[in-house]
């Protein structure tokens, strides 16, 4: 059997290799098994996948009344009057006033747009169940409020 030669001596201020501190670290430390658990009672975060809370849509205001055969609507456009299918669209720059009221059995609301030219055009629309037309009192004020604040 051959013999080796021994290995040199040491240099000086050198350790041998593979002894001494290991070499520094350059990213950050790796993650744990698990992620840490909420404290007791605690509820647990959402996952990042789920969708929040709804959102509310919020745009412009607009009032929609409609019954079997009539229909009114009031947005940012104007309003829009159905009667029977036949539609009358009315821009708030042709509008001279809009006037409402409920009927005189009070089932019904009662929709009027006076037009520059002087002519008045209505739809009724019937208020099923009656307690709607409470609402939709509260709402057509608010509406046209916001785009008729002068009247």
């Amino acid at each position: 059997m051959t013999q080796q030669p021994p290995p040199p001596p040491p240099v000086s201020g050198t350790p041998p290799a593979g002894f001494g501190p290991p070499p520094p670290s350059y990213g950050p430390p790796p993650p744990g098994p698990f992620p840490a658990a909420p404290p007791y009672g605690a509820a647990p975060p959402p996952p990042a996948y789920a969708p929040g809370p709804p959102q509310p849509a919020y745009g412009p205001p607009e009032f929609v009344a409609v019954d079997r055969n009539n229909a009114v609507v009031v947005d940012a456009d104007g309003v829009t009057l159905d009667l029977s299918g036949v539609q009358a669209d009315f821009p708030w720059p042709e509008i001279r006033s809009v006037h409402y009221r409920a009927s005189p059995n009070g089932k019904a609301l009662m929709f009027g747009v006076v037009h520059l030219d002087g002519h008045f055009y209505e739809s009724v629309v019937q208020a099923r169940p009656r307690a709607r037309l409470g609402e939709w009192f509260a709402r057509l004020g608010w509406v046209l409020s916001h785009y008729r604040p002068a009247g």
